[in-house]
């Protein structure tokens, strides 16, 4: 067996591969018809292997989906139903998935448990989130952006303002902050001090890049971007987090210091009240549903371009 490609990170991919995926994620979207003709049996054949940990909405359908829209079949792996459950080993269970699937999406807590069973894989592993990171959804993230300022190439999102508001140290925003600097976007990570971005990515820091608690720093931003104030694994922090994080909820007061050109995103699941206020997730319903649909479109790139990696050519 050929050992390939695994995507655990976004750093995995450079700013080149980047490019090719949100171009051919786009392509998926405005041309779905020619798409459907040139690539729906590119997958023929070939077994996914979905193995969550997490609970999961649109990272599950949207990979389910996507493997059946390429001809490809998905396989829900539940890992309470399988033999890790009892005690067999991420080296053993890697050895024994890659023996019968073609790749696999993994969704879980530790990013290390990640890293392990691609260690050991001799097939693509898709990092589908840990508590370390979220490429996937970050992907999405930016071609969303891309489509709403109606950008073509990711050499402009230089120009565009992107201002992240939340818990800087979670996944999304470790996400953000990689991608940022691999594509040199204007980000800034605005957050309660305790909850800033981690201490080992601050090293590599670049100038384009702010990490700031002040929220008047969310002046100009032309993308506010915010997630959930308690994390999955982290819910006995969830009264705490919310007393720390009050000041830093996207509501109507906040986005009046944005630009006029101004996009509310969100990751989802929200918790209207909390991080964000039900006024403004119906005020930017367009652009966060948005950002949903387009995980489809991604995630048929990725399979793509990490299980048939001459797809593109």
């Amino acid at each position: 067996m050929i050992r390939k490609k695994n995507l655990i990170s976004i750093c995995d991919l450079s700013k080149k591969e980047i490019k090719i995926v949100l171009n051919k994620s786009l392509e998926f979207k405005n041309n779905k018809v020619q798409t459907n003709i040139l690539y729906g049996d590119k997958l023929k054949g070939k077994m996914l292997g979905l193995l969550f940990e997490k609970p999961s909405t649109r990272t599950m359908v949207s990979f389910a989906t996507a493997m059946v829209n390429l001809g490809g079949i998905p396989i829900f792996l539940n890992t309470e139903k399988l033999q890790c459950s009892r005690g067999e080993s991420i080296h053993d269970t890697a050895l024994v998935l890659s023996r019968y699937l073609n790749g696999i999406i993994i969704r879980t807590f530790k990013h290390c448990d990640l890293e392990e069973f691609a260690k050991y894989s001799t097939i693509p592993v898709i990092n589908g989130l840990t508590d370390s990171e979220h490429p996937c959804q970050i992907l999405s993230s930016i071609m969303t952006i891309m489509e709403l300022h109606k950008i073509r190439d990711i050499e402009v999102l230089k120009k565009i303002k992107i201002v992240y508001i939340g818990d800087g140290s979670n996944n999304i925003a470790t996400s953000f902050f990689l991608i940022s600097i691999i594509l040199e976007l204007d980000l800034t990570i605005i957050s309660p001090k305790q909850y800033c971005v981690k201490k080992e990515l601050l090293k590599l820091i670049t100038n384009n890049i702010n990490i700031t608690s002040d929220i008047s720093l969310v002046e100009n931003a032309d993308v506010i971007y915010t997630d959930v104030w308690t994390s999955m694994g982290f819910e006995s922090e969830k009264n705490k987090r919310k007393e720390i994080f009050i000041s830093y909820q996207v509501n109507e007061k906040l986005l009046k210091k944005a630009s006029a050109k101004c996009v509310v995103l969100h990751c989802l699941p929200a918790i209207r009240g909390e991080e964000i206020t039900t006024e403004i997730m119906n005020k930017y319903e367009y652009s966060i549903f948005m950002e949903v649909e387009n995980r489809l479109h991604v995630q048929k790139a990725i399979l793509l371009y990490f299980l048939v990696r001459n797809s593109f050519n």
